[in-house]
């Protein structure tokens, strides 16, 4: 009998693609896998120093190799700056005419399809864009044709009305909800400030205008008012992708929503562990729940860290471990390894100052450059004991959360009382204090001032020389306003007290005109309170008034610099620092109600919005088995993420500084506790540095 033997024909195997770009020798096995993934909603986590950008760009690269059209994929950005350089790399890597690829912000892009749909949303396509300045213009107008006097009952101005109108479009947050939490002072304008809203979209409508919130609303629009539209955006784009996801605010994940609801080819990038922009209006909801909202998202890792050393990561990876609401993530270091980093406790900000610029020159004479030194804090305002430090030791810095301290306008206005009081005949402070006030500009201010000018300016003003015959409607007012300010001002004990004077100044009217002038006015407070600390040093307003006037100049581009000219250090705001980085980091106010801050404290850190009890389990909370649920996210864990951003902008050297001591508002020392972010560090993850004196 003949054997039968079975012998099976195979399918040849395709040969594999030969890209023209080496990824699998250009990139980690991490960012590859993101690279090569296939389709589907994909959440990329990617830590900090981790190769983000390079991910985002070989991806595209990937796809325009495998054949997808580049008009096809739509790349959403926070700056244009960045999609331009992603492209540009794109283009060398792929050699393709990017310009095809529909890259840019989101402002950028929905312009783009507005101007194709714009009929639609009654426009017509050559519709002006608002800049801010143009936007406040209009604000100020619809104010004003409603007959609202702004300056007589401290109704907010334009540029505050647009702040808190923006963040009322891009938060989905009701006004009232948004006066009760952030702007109380406010809550009895409420009725008019609808009103003035209602006109203000009038205004812009009429004249054929946008503003910058109108590009992602009226986008937005599009996908829920016009089926055929929407269709026709959800078709167009086959791959969707979006940078720095963890920054979005609702309107714009509302918008990524819609755009990738038929193809689903949508990759978002992000870092939760670095979402600290919630006062902007971002939502941190949005990168936490989108394997919620797409179920079958594939979310990748990008652990890898290129920028610090192991010791610093060890650091920030101990810190962050302690915030319940994350994607679980461990940075691990490319580089060598390098000093541990130094945890030092000084005896109050004076010390801190000393010691950041006396380890600066060090870190200079050791070879470092001062442009790879940066000193980063919470607030803006613990910046000034240090600036006065850093220009009498002739060490040049540079400023990148704001201007100078002293260069402010509020530290200006309220500086400008005290030189009344030390020389009355300074004209320039009477005028800027004058026009302060409701119903006084620049020639009822010469007015006053031509009439009080001829004798001792303080007491003609006073004893109430500066009148007008008949009194002008509201002025009259205004001077008595002034008046009581400067009356308790001008006594011996306030010339010996600055730091009380300044208090009484902003108690007495500076801290309702801000309110009502400013949109960050609170920072701005901060920034006054903190001056009146700084004065505590000083029983003369005359010899305060000096030092700031002897140092300030030299805070300016005549400071001495040894090196090249353009060689500073950077004094930053971690806000403004995130995505930097820097060889020598110094993290100063590390104390508990500094940093993290006692106000951020008390207020929610964000809202998840969860749709299923299986999610709620895997968050590891506990909650009534309902059809949806809201977590409440603690305010401390925002605070967390922002220390995260702190030091892991660090290359190389990181210092954790806290002051022991502070004074209260009454003058007195009271004991500070370091950071409770410091405090949950291992003690093996640092090392502890002691300040001593020669």
């Amino acid at each position: 009998m003949t054997k039968v033997r079975r012998y099976t024909l195979k399918t040849p195997a395709k040969p594999a693609k030969q890209y023209r770009v080496q990824y699998s020798e250009e990139l980690n096995s991490e960012q590859l896998e993101v690279v090569m993934a296939g389709d589907g909603p994909m959440l990329v986590i990617a830590g900090a120093g981790s190769g983000k950008t390079r991910t985002l760009t070989y991806r595209v690269s990937r796809l325009i190799e495998d054949g997808v059209d580049p008009s096809q994929i739509l790349l959403l950005t926070f700056t244009n700056k960045a999609a331009r350089e992603m492209l540009s790399r794109v283009e060398q890597l792929v050699t393709i005419d990017t310009r095809r690829i529909w890259g840019g912000t989101f402002h950028s892009v929905g312009n783009r399809l507005l101007r194709q749909y714009a009929d639609a949303i009654g426009y017509r396509s050559n519709f002006s864009i608002l800049d801010d300045e143009d936007a406040k213009e209009t604000m100020d107008s619809a104010i004003s044709s409603l007959g609202i006097k702004t300056l007589e009952k401290r109704f907010p101005k334009g540029d505050v009305l647009l702040d808190i109108y923006s963040y009322l479009i891009n938060t989905r947050t009701p006004l009232e909800l948004h006066l009760e939490e952030n702007f109380p002072h406010f809550a009895i304008y409420k009725e008019e400030m609808i009103s003035v809203f209602r006109r203000y979209k009038d205004r812009k409508r009429e004249a054929n205008a946008m503003d910058f919130d109108d590009l992602l609303i009226n986008w937005k629009l599009l996908l829920d008012d016009h089926p055929d539209i929407a269709e026709a955006l959800k078709r167009r784009f086959r791959y969707l992708l979006v940078d720095e996801y963890q920054d979005t605010n609702k309107l714009q994940a509302e918008i990524v929503d819609g755009m990738a609801a038929l193809r689903r080819n949508v990759m978002v990038v992000g870092d939760d562990a670095q979402s600290i922009y919630s006062f902007r209006g971002a939502s941190f909801e949005n990168i936490i729940t989108f394997p919620m909202r797409f179920p079958d998202a594939v979310i990748y890792k990008l652990e890898t860290n290129y920028r610090s050393t192991p010791q610093i990561l060890q650091l920030a990876n101990s810190a962050i471990v302690h915030n319940r609401f994350q994607f679980q993530k461990e940075l691990r270091a490319v580089r060598g390894d390098g000093p541990e980093p130094a945890v030092v406790g000084v005896d109050d900000v004076f010390e801190q100052a000393s010691f950041v610029a006396q380890r600066i020159l060090e870190l200079r004479d050791e070879g470092e450059k001062l442009s790879e030194i940066a000193v980063l804090y919470r607030s803006h305002y613990q910046s000034l004991e240090l600036q006065m430090e850093l220009t009498r030791r002739l060490i040049p810095y540079e400023i990148r959360s704001g201007v100078r301290f002293f260069e402010q306008a509020h530290i200006k206005d309220v500086m400008a009382y005290l030189k009344i009081m030390i020389n009355p005949r300074d004209e320039l402070s009477w005028k800027r204090v004058l026009k302060l006030y409701p119903k006084i500009g620049e020639k009822t201010a010469a007015d006053v001032w031509s009439q009080i000018s001829s004798g001792d300016p303080l007491h003609q003003f006073l004893s109430g020389a500066a009148g007008f015959s008949p009194p002008a409607r509201g002025v009259a007012a205004s001077l008595d306003s002034l008046r009581s300010v400067l009356r308790p001002l001008n006594s011996e004990g306030m010339r010996r007290n600055p730091s009380e004077s300044i208090r009484l100044v902003v108690e007495k009217g500076y801290a309702d005109y801000a309110r009502s002038r400013f949109p960050n006015a609170q920072a701005r407070l901060d920034d006054l309170e903190q001056l009146s600390q700084y004065a505590l040093r000083y029983d003369d307003v005359n010899a305060f008034l000096e030092e700031v006037a002897l140092a300030n100049p030299l805070a300016g581009e005549d400071v001495a610099v040894v090196g090249p000219e353009d060689e500073k250090i950077v004094l930053s705001s971690v806000h403004q620092a995130k995505g930097l980085e820097w060889r020598a980091v110094f993290v100063i106010w590390l104390a508990d109600g500094r940093f993290p801050s006692q106000r951020a404290l008390r207020v929610p850190g964000g809202i998840i919005r969860v749709p299923e009890t299986a999610v709620a389990e895997a968050l590891a909370v506990m909650l009534p088995d309902t059809t949806e649920k809201e977590i409440i996210i603690p305010g401390e864990e925002e605070e967390r993420r922002l220390f995260y951003v702190a030091v892991t902008r660090a290359k190389q050297e990181l210092y954790l500084v806290f002051p022991v001591m502070a004074r209260d508002r009454g003058g007195m020392d009271v004991l500070m506790e370091p950071s409770r972010f410091v405090r949950e560090l291992p003690p093996d993850s640092y090392e502890k540095w002691v300040i001593g004196s020669e």
